[in-house]
């Protein structure tokens, strides 16, 4: 009876292991460089007006793996960096770089006028998209984002900064948010989770 019992443990420990290892053959979903916010409840909507003055909405880009960043044009690094990074991906990925669009969130409206910001646009990429709104506007979106930016005074009142949220935020090509993309992780990572999304299609 020991024996007996003893064998279908064998048996049954077995077939659990062959299960098991059926299923870890498949193919595994790779996952992101960056943060996943795959059903996020927020960063849902973007309405603000673009660089030539034209109403724009996260879908006038549907079809297109979006990475929004909100930043400002004096800013001295991070925005930049970010921005550059954005349009190394977009070249990089050849005919596939049609189907990425760089879109830059001003928090700074007080200064980044319409022809300041197509300017700024120019020096990364022509196709990117830079979008401003009134100060509250500008409120309303950065609280749908949950980014934070705030005036630091300068020496002079016209020469005061900007501290902000230093991430970008990735949408797919249905203009569902998936990743956020903490600044400093650099080029390639930002590039691999593009990747992912523009291969979901």
């Amino acid at each position: 009876m020991t024996t007996r019992r003893f064998a279908l443990a064998a048996v049954t420990a077995l077939a659990a292991l062959t299960l098991a290892g059926c299923q870890k053959s498949g193919p595994e979903k790779q996952a992101f460089k960056g943060v996943d916010l795959t059903g996020a409840e927020y960063a849902r909507t973007l309405n603000l007006t673009d660089q030539d003055g034209r109403a724009r909405s996260l879908a006038d880009f549907k079809g297109k793996v979006v990475v929004v960043f909100f930043g400002y044009t004096q800013c001295p690094d991070v925005c930049p960096t970010t921005m550059a990074e954005v349009a190394e991906v977009k070249r990089s990925l050849g005919a596939d770089g049609e189907k990425v669009q760089g879109v830059f969130v001003t928090i700074d409206p007080e200064r980044d006028t319409g022809q300041l910001l197509k300017a700024y646009m120019a020096s990364f990429d022509p196709s990117f998209v830079a979008l401003r709104g009134s100060a509250e506007q500008t409120q309303a979106a950065a609280k749908e984002f949950k980014v934070f930016y705030a005036k630091v005074p300068g020496k002079t009142p016209e020469t005061y900064t900007m501290d902000h949220t230093a991430a970008s935020f990735i949408f797919d090509t249905e203009g569902r948010v998936r990743v956020y993309a903490r600044y400093g992780s650099g080029a390639q990572a930002l590039g691999d989770d593009i990747k992912l999304l523009l291969a979901e299609r």
